[in-house]
């Protein structure tokens, strides 16, 4: 029965697809993306289409620029409306915490464990949701009072599910330091306690102007944000002394209440997955893979990360043991509707975001002025570059000192090393592309990602040197008919749902130039890349 539908389904999208193919052009943003008015289809952004080919034209490759009639119809068959089913599948799991019984607002409504980390704005801690008890006295022999708090205690005649054997921590819990703003009322004037809120529902708090950002399975995802009193969590006296409230250590600077984030626990963060293994050359693609689709969303909804590095990225492995990346610590991100991805850099003292080793050279070389401004469009793109010499199993030439060390703000591009030969010779062409110091000549986090989609699905289909456009459509219809099938057999597969948000998010002017690029590269002699 699930493969019947699965072909049902293939069968809907070609023939949607096929209509949308022979009928006139459609608009130019694609689906799963907030619409924006756009240029008619072409090949550059702001050029318009030119006349319809003649009789006699010869069939276009796709990427070339498709100035023709065909290309703006081609332009249509990547926004088909079935399309919409991606949508469907790409929905997150609904939310572990029980919100019909409004539970987890409150910092006793958990069980803390031992610490995970700590940075410099925050602490995380292991945490699972206590059973309900019965008693003052149940509470006090499961120790889920914590000092000067009163338990939430299960009302007579209701029952409470059975707690497991051996206490599990699903969930960990962010707590943010808080040493600007004084307890009690004027507590809600914290600017990351008054986006509590938004991060809560979407992901992200910044200083800024509230952002809202929409769901992502390669962005962390925040199941509750709250304020309470700030607790003595194991190793707070050794591990941030000076940022607990006086009534915790004398010496300490930090006031009485802040904000806790409650977000889901993953085994253990980019840097301590590869310090323990080394992925294969596909497997990295992957990996790669799914950062340059969580920045692509980040650029979409006007967000900027500002300090993605090997500790913001967290990993969990699926059925077949492929790691699940997820980006996480939007302490330095710019998330800002005012001024979305071009911030004014007016001074010095405009922060530019967290870390300096993985600033894109646009950033690092930024002078301010009166009408200087900062493009972080890119920026966020650069920095994955930069990490992918890691999940390659190199390391990181923006990092350390020495003659190999480089720094963004001075670094040539001949001074780049080379990633392995088994690294694929689109991917080391891909990385090197990345981390072109011009912005302007650096492909999009959505054009990357179309470049690894397309080489690592469509090998034999981007294989021709004469590559029609009817092959790249029917191949896009034996995609989704297959990405179906598969996502019904299997649960939660990495590879699977990266082909789901390629084929929810293609764009023609984004794929034909990955598939330009492409070409490009593979047509250039090996000595010259």
């Amino acid at each position: 029965m699930a493969v019947r539908q699965a072909l049902g389904r293939g069968l809907q999208l070609g023939r949607a697809l096929l209509l949308r193919f022979t009928a006139k052009p459609g608009p130019a943003y694609g689906w799963g993306r907030p619409e924006r008015p756009g240029p008619a289809a072409g090949w550059g952004r702001g050029e318009r289409p030119g006349p319809a080919a003649g009789p006699g034209t010869e069939p276009c490759r796709l990427g070339l620029g498709l100035p023709t009639s065909r290309g703006c119809r081609a332009h249509g068959a990547c926004s088909f409306s079935s399309q919409a089913i991606f949508t469907q599948k790409n929905k997150l799991l609904p939310d572990p915490l029980d919100t019909r019984r409004w539970r987890g607002f409150r910092l006793e409504e958990y069980l803390i464990g031992q610490s995970i980390g700590k940075g410099c704005s925050a602490a995380v801690y292991e945490a699972a949701m206590s059973v309900l008890p019965r008693s003052r006295d149940e509470a006090e022999s499961r120790g889920q009072l914590l000092p000067g708090k009163g338990p939430e205690i299960l009302p007579q005649g209701e029952e409470e599910a059975p707690a497991p054997r051996a206490p599990a921590f699903p969930l960990a819990i962010k707590m943010m330091w808080n040493i600007s703003v004084r307890a009690g009322p004027s507590i809600s004037k914290h600017p990351a306690l008054h986006l509590a809120h938004t991060w809560y529902r979407y992901g992200v708090v910044s200083a800024g102007g509230p952002k809202q950002l929409t769901p992502h399975p390669n962005i962390i995802r925040v199941f509750r944000a709250f304020t309470s009193s700030v607790p003595l969590l194991p190793g707070a006296l050794v591990d941030y002394p000076d940022v607990l409230p006086p009534r915790l250590h004398p010496k300490g600077l930090g006031h009485g209440r802040t904000l806790f984030l409650v977000m889901k626990n993953y085994p253990c963060t980019l840097r301590q997955y590869l310090h323990g293994n080394t992925p294969s050359p596909r497997l990295a693609s992957v990996m790669t893979l799914q950062l340059l689709e969580g920045v692509d969303h980040l650029v979409q909804q006007g967000v900027a990360h500002r300090d993605l590095k090997s500790d913001n990225i967290l990993v969990e492995l699926d059925a077949d043991g492929c790691p699940w990346l997820v980006i996480t610590d939007f302490g330095c991100c710019l998330a800002d509707e005012r001024v979305g991805l071009q911030l004014p850099f007016t001074s010095w003292y405009v922060d530019r975001g967290g870390n300096g080793c993985l600033m894109a050279p646009e950033v690092s070389t930024a002078c301010p002025g009166p009408r200087a401004v900062i493009d972080y469009s890119k920026a966020d793109a650069w920095a994955v570059g930069a990490l992918a010499y890691e999940i390659f199993g190199l390391r990181n030439p923006f990092y350390g000192q020495g003659r190999a060390h480089l720094e963004s703000r001075s670094y040539q591009e001949a001074q780049l090393p080379a990633l392995p030969e088994r690294v694929p010779r689109d991917v080391r062409c891909l990385v090197r592309s990345l981390l072109q110091r011009e912005a302007c000549k650096r492909p999009s986090a959505r054009v990357a990602a179309n470049v690894l989609h397309l080489s690592l699905w469509g090998e034999h289909t981007l294989a021709p040197k004469n590559l029609k456009l009817d092959k790249m459509i029917g191949w896009l219809l034996q995609q989704s008919a297959a990405t179906l099938l598969a996502n019904r057999l299997t649960e939660n597969c990495v590879e699977t749902k990266m082909k789901m948000l390629f084929l929810a998010n293609l764009e023609y002017e984004a794929l034909s130039q990955a598939a330009l690029l492409l070409d490009s590269w593979r047509a250039a002699p090996r000595q010259l890349l």
